[in-house]
């Protein structure tokens, strides 16, 4: 296999029809270490918006069970990417996301926001910011942005943005006129850095930790009270991530794909997990976990596997 033959591979494909396969080539083949951060920063965005970093501060579930919530959401977004929205592990995985999600008092606004960091954040980090080993095109972009209007339409989100540009002006939009410290948040923030510092063997939780800060962006630092990193680490890390993609380029494709539970930083589940069962079920859950919580024809048939889950409870 050729080093571009998976990006000649998408662009044979429908930016809309054809979107879960161009991500799951993009997420597994293409850019699996890069998408993986980008996304990790994109979640890690939203904690500087009082009324999602507060709810999360006040759940515990970021702070005082960081490791596995961290695992669940990537188990949870990665078997949709894997599998897709039809019958199987991607649609009971998105059931399970609704069934938690509503078990909070979310807003819409929030909704929106926290579905643009995704559409967005991927294309700074491998074009805007250059960390990527190569651009993505403007198909690919499209189909980024396709996959995450369809996840918004399944999670019952209104007013989700058409383009790539309108989800670009709503995060930077909804950033200027909402980020604002809070206690919860902080604490988010500062429980997610240490769990992000144990990836690394102890002898470089210094460095890990300097490195974690400098590429976080003054917006986040401002709001989280931080003390700035240095100019010498923002320019080491910046030429760090842009040595890996020039090294990345030369390397050779990668065929098997890397998906999420392969992640060796993913831990909670040595023994396998059912995704019918990963997650929060807060005591008084309003939704019942049988029933699909935005009722959306295309994802109320049962599938066996989530039948199967559902006998246990």
């Amino acid at each position: 296999m050729k080093r571009f033959d998976f990006r000649d591979e998408i662009h044979r494909l429908d930016a809309e029809a054809d979107c879960v396969r161009i991500m799951q080539i993009l997420q597994s083949h293409e850019f699996p270490w890069d998408m993986g951060r980008a996304l990790g920063i994109a979640l890690y965005r939203t904690y500087a918006v009082p009324s999602i970093g507060g709810l999360l501060g006040e759940t515990d579930e970021f702070t005082g069970s960081t490791q596995k919530r961290y695992d669940d959401t990537a188990l949870i977004l990665g078997n949709m990417v894997q599998h897709g929205f039809e019958p199987g592990p991607g649609r009971d995985a998105l059931r399970r996301m609704n069934q938690m999600h509503r078990s909070y008092d979310i807003s819409n606004d929030d909704y929106r926001y926290v579905l643009s960091t995704f559409v967005v954040m991927p294309v700074r980090w491998l074009n805007d910011y250059g960390y990527g080993w190569r651009r993505l095109s403007e198909h690919e972009i499209s189909a980024i942005t396709h996959y995450y209007r369809r996840l918004g339409r399944y999670m019952g989100i209104k007013d989700v943005p058409e383009t790539y540009e309108g989800f670009r002006e709503l995060m930077d939009g909804y950033e200027r006129e909402h980020f604002a410290y809070t206690e919860g948040g902080r604490r988010v923030s500062d429980s997610t850095l240490d769990l992000m510092v144990s990836f690394y063997p102890p002898r470089l939780a210094g460095a890990a930790r300097a490195f974690s800060m400098a590429i976080l962006d003054d917006s986040l630092i401002e709001t989280f009270r931080y003390e700035p990193p240095s100019r010498a680490w923002r320019r080491a890390a910046d030429l760090a991530l842009k040595l890996r993609a020039r090294v990345v380029r030369r390397m050779k494709p990668r065929e098997e794909p890397l998906w999420a539970e392969n992640n060796p930083n993913v831990r909670s589940y040595p023994q396998g997990y059912d995704v019918n069962r990963i997650g929060t079920f807060p005591a008084g859950c309003p939704v019942a976990h049988d029933v699909d919580p935005v009722g959306n024809e295309e994802l109320d048939r049962p599938t066996a596997s989530r039948q199967a889950a559902d006998s246990h409870e």
